[in-house]
């Protein structure tokens, strides 16, 4: 059975994965440097691995493996779960594939160096209740396809 790991800090859509986790009965780490309030099931495990950066990132990457599917915005770690073998749903509910990975790291570069030159201010738009629907769409789907190819 596949598992689901959620990269905690700021994710908008974690009582989405914990619906999607019930109904197909997986296992879900919710990983965050200081840990955040989980549902009291036995199968959702809140792993809080303290402070530093990227060591959440770090902890799902040693931990994911192939057939398993991640919940990130960071397209970092979403580039080392995609090599894994693991399926990667951002809360918006765009995919990371192999396919993709490479022009989505180009362009989260390119975005930061903007940012940092002062080319570009401010961040991304506001999550919307359309964004929540997508992912929770796509989130099905990857986790159905994850058991199908089991």
């Amino acid at each position: 059975m596949p598992a689901l790991y959620i990269d905690a800090d700021g994710c908008p859509v974690k009582d989405e994965c914990y619906r999607v986790a019930e109904r197909h009965g997986l296992n879900v780490f919710v990983v965050s440097n200081h840990g955040t309030r989980v549902p009291g099931d036995p199968r959702i495990r809140n792993i809080a691995v303290g402070e530093g950066l990227d060591r959440a990132d770090d902890w799902i990457a040693q931990h994911i493996g192939k057939g398993d599917v991640a919940v990130t915005s960071d397209v970092p770690l979403a580039s080392r779960c995609v090599k894994q073998g693991a399926r990667v749903i951002a809360p918006d509910g765009r995919a990371f594939t192999p396919a993709s990975i490479g022009n989505d790291l180009a362009t989260r570069n390119l975005m930061t160096a903007l940012r940092e030159t002062g080319a570009i201010r401010g961040g991304g738009r506001p999550f919307t209740a359309k964004d929540r629907s997508r992912f929770l769409q796509a989130l099905e789907a990857a986790v159905q396809a994850v058991i199908r190819a089991g």
